[in-house]
């Protein structure tokens, strides 16, 4: 509503003779202040702020009247009442100088502002008055309390009477009442009649006139409050009282004429509001003002007697000020702005206290931009010698503000913007309310939608993120107004926004401007007279492209409604113009209609239509309606607003006739805070009637009014249809000051059945947000508003100096957007209400919103929250219906686990009683395969049951994330489970959501474990000697492994990861198997060496090789058709080539396979064969043709990330941004060299043969360890597969030279025979390289048949032996007795020591911390 901005201002003095003031008072036009001081009367202009007057009292009259004490204007501005000490009224006339000016603004030569405007001396030049003191009255008693009426002025003194005095015939006009003649009673019914004061010693203490009601609210010496009417239109005649009959310890009074409110501060700080019962007019209690000890702990109960209040210009806010100091800015209704009493307010950046600003009259400026208020604290300060500091000290304060544009223009309630407006600028929310729009208005969105891009506040992003900008930032998109525009028509009166967030419009104090935020420009009026001849009275509103508004013309002294359309010039001549018989006081556009409120209490209705006439296109208006309200408004200025709205209780009507739901329904009145609604009048006749005309049923008659809800501040409706969302849409939303906010929900009978004759058709929900609305998102189930902040900025000035400083003694104040979500307090006050059925059918309409599993925590959390924690014994709880309500959605595992654990312990048992058993739920998640949820149970689980059960239910977890490769969760179970194992359980692990920095190319293990694979022979044969101990990580994921393993927990623990490695070696997954070594940091080495006889030993060559193939997506070699002249004529080179590019893009890492990370581009080796790699992600799926491929090339890779399969480089060519860029190489090299047909067919054969890069890498790797564990089936696999002789006749040459065990060499021997087998029926591209090998096959024949014998005499399973208990020994066992197996001929691959330096350069390149250092320890 109103926000503080910035630092508030000290007034510099000009004279030095001006005493400290004591009283500050504005003008009823608030162009002017009087300030008073002990003996001096003062007169300033508001803006600039500047002093005009200063009139200063003779010694001896000073000391006869004694000190000045309170000052009264007259209400057009001329006189001047001041009372002093003693008993004496002043009265001081103001003659303005004609035609002089004390300031006039100077511009620089040539500049636009010329002098000729009309009305400028007035508006922007500070004039010249006089001060003369007219009359003295003596009222010999000390005055209370000076109050001005139209034609009196009301003052009260000491002896107990009430004076009135006329401003112009002061001598005869004088008239006193003696309050003990005026009867008080609790109402003003007339059987029942008054008791008198009945107090010699009772006077009035502080009164205020209410116009609204006619009459005062008293506040008496002993603290009792009432009202005094008087009983006929002659003021004197009778006069009656009424008291407030619970207030006994009355302060001051202020009245709110708009919404008929007295407030009364108390001496115990809090503030009574009263509004008078019109029935019977008593003194009704509407609501209280009280800090809460909630929010300020400290000071709630320690802040003395409330000084004074003040209500804002436009009656919209209170300001209250105590004994002990602070500001504190309320609602109308009670919802607490600001209070200067906490925070940054109160405490210094180091956390001293500081005294609160103590406030000894305030006063609020034009339009509430200003609040004028005469420091306390100043008055007692003696000032230092000088001048400077002197008017330094001066003691009068001004604070700024910034309002809502509602408190002005309501009509801005049925947008979807926030708007604020400062005295110069505009505050927007826009760009974002725009995208929350998207989806329900899709042709404005789709216009919209290329020029918001490049408007003020987008920044790209914006169509990407939807609601998320709307919640995310809090910065506001300021525009500043035109200063042309505001210095002759300041202040800013009104402003408006169109339905996009695209324009806005303001309203000063003639005329009108707007802005483009697309084109970043304002339009004035070209026209200056015109602007100057019109005064925009009852607001304005946007429609389409049109501004509409309600001006009196001060040419023709007329009240005129006229429409300017924003594209053509802003001058009369474009505008639409009609007449209007009274003054309008209020406007309102809805669809397609105008509603005006006019001054005679009538309403009248406007239909506007576009009419294209020649290029110019208007808009034309013509009277619907007209409906006379005089019987039910008392006062025209206490309407607060009038809207149309689509809003109705026949739901049987909306439901037969879906189409009518968009017309003009309904008014919604808001008189005083009562919101009135008036209906249409369908009981009669023509609702059946087939209407020709269709403005025939436009006029239909409303009803008599309906009181819907009190103590209203705003109402939000829209005129939007959303089937899917009609709770939300049909909804009408109240704002209602400290009651929070109240919902009128539509209920709807299911699936169009009959609805329940007892069941209420609408219903009225309260709900309390945290925050002010500003405006509401319908479909999003959202409210918009602002709140204030501050900063400090104390330490910035440390010496003792500049203690005084205003940035030492008050924060930097400014305002944030801020949001919150309500949908979770409409569902539960539906539960309450046993309307679930209802609550699941708005729930399931807004279940997409990104926020709705939290909106059912919140839910959830709040109930258990105030259940489980009250005192009392509830009869009827609420959370086991709000739990089964959950249950109705997919999200109710992880609600209930959210919300557990962010709720203490102790509250988990009464939680889990409603929703169940936490065992249960946990395997409900395994079953869901929904293993983080399932984490999070367990650690409940861990925290309410014995070690025992979170163990098995644990193992259980770790055995199905190994199954699933969820590796990071795999890393916390291991930490959980040893955790449980060592007794740490009070330390619960953390959550499994947190996810350890994972490789995101390559993989993780390869990088710890320092083996670099591109060495020269010599160096990897002097590293061989020093492997007598096995590789361990020492990174993160090894860290485990390096305590000492004797716990029985880690035995446990190692069970299961050897029985996974087992199952995965069993079933031929070796890529999951490098993967899970690499994330879990398992000794894949070590584990290999004992299993070498048994898991790890291949069984069927034939059909790992094939595996192997589908795995790593590694091609079958193929054979050059013989009858090929051209490799072009059947696009086999196309395909092999395509073929290379899709390989070295789809293959992920091990780590990336299981993991969603981003894979950047690495740089490659430079060779135009490895720069046909680019980003992996741009291939989803493509499909194959190659004439020799294999079926199993067609599967795709099983893997949770991305599905790829092989596929054509024609497909390729759509989709990857580097396909055009390989051709061209390709291409080049054709054309510097001729290559033959046979080079070509190299090529192709090369290409076609080469798998992904990535896989390349893996497998040489797996290699490596298959080598080092001595597993050389494994090795004689992966050599076939890269076609590597040299890994071949290396794993031979170990054969030959060490003592190997026979029964591997014949599992060999037989393997490759079958694999020779396989290859000529069924895959001929492997024989050429087969036979390549024959010879070592045929040796190593031999070989197998001169161990048979000494095999027979070995220990028939030499494994078993070697499973200790201590996996470490045994390590170190293995490891010593095959280290030596590699290095023996580390030496014999010199043929291909080349070809594979260079793969394995281009391996590193492919790591993004490419990094390796070669220490295998």
């Amino acid at each position: 509503m109103y926000f503080l901005s910035g630092w508030p201002k000290r007034l510099l003095c000009p004279l030095e003779s001006l005493e400290q003031p004591l009283h500050i008072q504005t003008d009823p036009q608030r162009a002017f202040f009087a300030v008073l001081s002990p003996s001096q009367l003062s007169i300033w202009y508001c803006r600039p702020s500047v002093l005009i007057v200063s009139y200063k009292e003779l010694s001896k009259a000073a000391s006869q009247f004694g000190s000045y004490k309170q000052a009264e204007w007259r209400p057009d501005s001329t006189m001047i009442a001041v009372s002093t000490a003693n008993g004496y009224i002043l009265f001081f006339e103001i003659p303005s100088a004609r035609d002089k000016y004390l300031y006039e603004p100077m511009y620089p030569k040539g500049s636009p502002h010329l002098k000729g405007t009309p009305h400028y001396k007035e508006e922007q030049c500070a004039p010249s008055l006089n001060l003369e003191m007219k009359k003295v009255l003596d009222l010999q008693a000390s005055i209370t309390s000076l109050q001005s009426t139209l034609e009196d002025l009301l003052v009260a003194t000491t002896d107990g009477f009430l004076h009135l005095v006329h401003w112009d015939g002061m001598t005869n006009g004088r008239k006193a009442i003696n309050l003990c003649t005026v009867p008080f009673s609790v109402d003003l019914q007339s059987s029942r009649a008054g008791s008198f004061l009945g107090f010699e010693d009772v006077y009035i203490r502080d009164m205020e006139y209410c116009a609204t009601l006619d009459g005062f609210a008293v506040v008496f010496n002993d603290g009792r409050v009432g009202f005094i009417t008087p009983m006929s239109r002659r003021f004197a005649a009778e006069l009656r009282g009424v008291w407030a009959q619970d207030v006994i310890d009355g302060t001051c009074v202020a009245v709110n004429n708009k919404y008929r409110l007295m407030a009364f501060g108390c001496a115990n700080g809090s503030v009574q509001v009263y509004t008078i019962d019109t029935t019977t007019g008593a003194m009704q209690f509407s609501h209280k003002l009280e800090l809460t000890p909630k929010q300020y702990p400290d000071i709630w109960n320690k802040t003395g007697p409330v000084k004074l209040i003040r209500w804002s210009p436009d009656s919209c806010v209170v300001m209250v000020t105590w004994e002990c100091g602070g500001l504190s800015l309320w609602s109308v209704f009670g919802a607490q702005l600001i209070c200067t009493l906490g925070g940054d307010f109160a405490y210094q950046s180091d956390g001293a206290k500081k005294d609160p600003l103590k406030i000894s009259s305030m006063t609020w400026g034009s339009e509430g931009y200003h609040l004028w208020v005469v420091d306390g604290n100043s008055s007692n300060v003696k000032p230092e010698s000088g001048g400077i500091s002197e008017a330094s000290q001066f003691g009068i304060l001004q604070f700024h503000f910034i309002k809502s544009a509602l408190t002005v223009n309501p009509c801005m309630s049925n947008q979807e913007q926030v708007l604020l407006q400062g005295e110069d600028r505009l505050y927007l929310n826009c760009g974002d309310a725009t995208q929350a729009q998207s989806p329900r208005n899709s042709s404005a969105h789709s216009e919209d939608k290329p020029t918001r891009e490049r408007g003020p506040f987008s920044d790209g992003s914006l169509d990407s993120q939807g609601l998320s900008t709307l919640l995310g930032h809090r910065h506001w998109h300021v525009v500043q107004i035109h200063s042309t525009y505001l210095e002759s028509n300041w202040p800013i009166r009104f402003s408006a926004i169109d339905k996009l967030g695209q324009n806005v419009a303001v309203v000063g104090k003639f005329g009108f401007a707007h802005y483009s935020l697309l084109t970043k420009k304002w339009k004035l009026f070209g026209n200056i007279t015109q602007e100057q001849n019109m005064m925009v009275t009852g607001g304005l509103a946007w429609w389409n492209d049109f501004i509409v508004l309600a001006c009196y013309n001060l040419n023709d002294h007329q009240e005129e409604l006229r429409i300017y359309l924003r594209t053509s010039n802003l001058d009369n001549a474009f505008a639409h113009i009609t007449k209007v018989q009274a003054d309008t006081l209020l406007l309102s556009v809805f669809r397609d209609i105008v509603i005006l409120f006019r001054a005679d209490c009538s309403i009248c209705l406007y239909s506007i239509e576009r009419r294209p006439e020649g290029l110019n296109t208007t808009a034309s208006i013509q009277v619907l309606q007209e409906v006379s309200m005089s019987r039910y408004i008392p006062h025209p200025f206490l309407v607060v607003s009038v809207t149309l709205t689509s809003v109705r209780t026949e739901t049987g009507i909306t439901l037969k006739m879906p189409q009518q739901a968009c017309e003009a329904e309904s008014i919604m009145l808001n008189l005083a805070g009562q919101l009135i609604m008036l209906q249409r009048d369908r009981s009669g006749p023509q609702i059946r009637d087939k209407d020709n005309n269709p403005n025939q049923r436009k006029h239909l008659p409303f009803c008599a009014p309906v009181v819907l809800a009190q103590s209203v501040e705003n109402v939000w409706t829209t005129c939007r249809i959303n089937k899917q969302k009609r709770h939300l849409l049909e909804a009408l939303w109240l704002s209602c000051g400290g009651a929070g906010m109240k919902v009128w929900l539509p209920l709807f009978p299911r699936d169009h059945r009959k609805p329940h004759s007892f069941l209420s058709r609408r219903i009225m929900l309260p709900f309390h947000i945290n925050i002010y609305p500003l405006a509401v998102l319908f479909e999003d189930a959202l409210v918009l508003g602002a709140v204030n902040d501050t900063v400090l900025y104390d330490c910035l000035y440390t010496q003792t100096s500049a203690r005084e400083h205003l940035e030492v003694l008050f924060p930097f104040s400014i305002v944030e957007r801020t949001s919150q979500i309500y949908l979770h307090h409409i569902l539960r006050q539906l539960l309450v209400r046993n309307l679930g059925e209802q609550a699941l059918l708005l729930a399931h309409s807004c279940a997409t919103l990104p926020y709705f599993p939290h909106v059912l925590e919140l839910m959830l959390h709040e109930v258990l929250e105030e259940e489980a924690t009250s005192r009392e014994p509830i009869p009827d709880p609420l959370l086991p219906t709000v739990a089964k309500f959950i249950t109705e959605f997919p999200l109710f595992l992880q609600t209930v686990v959210h919300c557990a654990r962010k709720t203490e312990y102790a509250l988990w048992n009464y939680l889990f009683a409603a929703v169940g058993n936490p065992k249960d739920l946990f395997e409900e998640c395994l079953m869901a395969q929904d293993l983080d949820t399932a984490a999070s149970y367990l650690i409940i689980l861990q925290n309410m049951e014995v070690p025992a059960v979170s163990r098995q239910h644990a193992t259980l977890l770790f055995n199905t994330a190994l199954e699933q490769g969820k590796w990071d969760l795999c890393r916390h179970m291991i930490r959980f489970l040893k955790a449980i194992g060592s007794g740490e359980t009070e330390t619960p692990p953390a959550t499994p959501t947190t996810q350890e920095p994972s490789s995101s190319s390559g993989f993780e293990f390869f990088r710890h474990r320092s083996i670099s694979l591109s060495q020269s022979a010599e160096n990897l044969h002097s590293k061989f000697n020093l492997t007598k101990t096995l590789s361990m990580p020492s990174g993160p994921s090894g860290k485990r492994w390096s305590k000492d393993s004797d716990c029985a927990e880690n035995m446990y623990i190692d069970m299961m990861l050897w029985r996974h490695a087992r199952r995965l070696l069993e079933e031929i997954k070796l890529k999951d198997l490098g993967c899970f070594a690499a994330q879990l940091g398992f000794e894949l080495i070590g584990w290999l060496c004992k299993e070498r006889a048994r898991a790890a030993r291949v069984e069927d060559f034939v059909f790992a090789l094939k595996k192997l193939h589908k795995d790593f997506l590694w091609p079958f070699p193929v054979i050059p058709a013989s009858s090929i002249n051209s490799p072009f004529k059947n696009g086999k080179y196309k395909t092999a080539v395509g073929e290379q590019l899709l390989k070295s893009q789809s293959a992920d890492t091990f780590v990336n396979m299981e993991m969603d990370t981003g894979i950047s581009n690495t740089p490659r080796s430079r060779s135009w064969l490895g720069t046909i790699s680019s980003s992996q992600r741009e291939i989803d799926t493509v499909s194959s043709h190659g004439p020799h491929m294999q079926d199993a090339f067609l599967s795709p890779l099983l893997s949770k990330g991305d599905e790829c399969s092989i596929g054509s480089a024609t497909d390729l060519t759509e989709t990857s941004s580097m396909v055009d860029g390989d051709w061209t190489m390709v291409d080049e090299n054709f054309s510097s060299q001729s290559l033959t047909q046979s080079e070509l067919e190299h090529i192709s054969l090369e290409l076609a043969s080469k798998g992904p890069h990535k896989s390349q890498v893996q497998l040489r790797y797996l290699l490596h360890i298959f080598m080092e564990a001595g597993c050389l089936d494994w090795c004689i696999i992966i050599g076939l597969i890269l076609r590597e002789s040299s890994v071949i006749n290396q794993v031979f040459s170990i054969m030959q030279s060490s003592d190997i065990d026979g029964e591997i060499c014949q599992n060999i021997k037989t393997g490759l025979y079958a694999v020779d087998k396989w290859a000529s029926t069924d895959c001929p591209g492997y024989k050429p390289f087969l036979n390549i090998i024959k010879p070592q096959i045929q040796k190593l024949s031999e070989i197998a048949e001169e161990q048979v014998q000494p095999e027979a005499f070995q220990p028939v399973n030499p494994s078993k032996v070697t499973e200790q208990p201590n996996p470490r020994a045994e390590e170190s066992r293995t490891s010593s007795s095959h280290g030596t197996n590699p290095q023996s001929d580390a030496g014999n691959s010199s043929a291909s020591r080349h070809e594979e330096d260079r793969s394995k350069t281009e391996d590193e390149d492919s790591f993004q911390e490419g990094r390796y250092d070669c220490t295998v320890s």
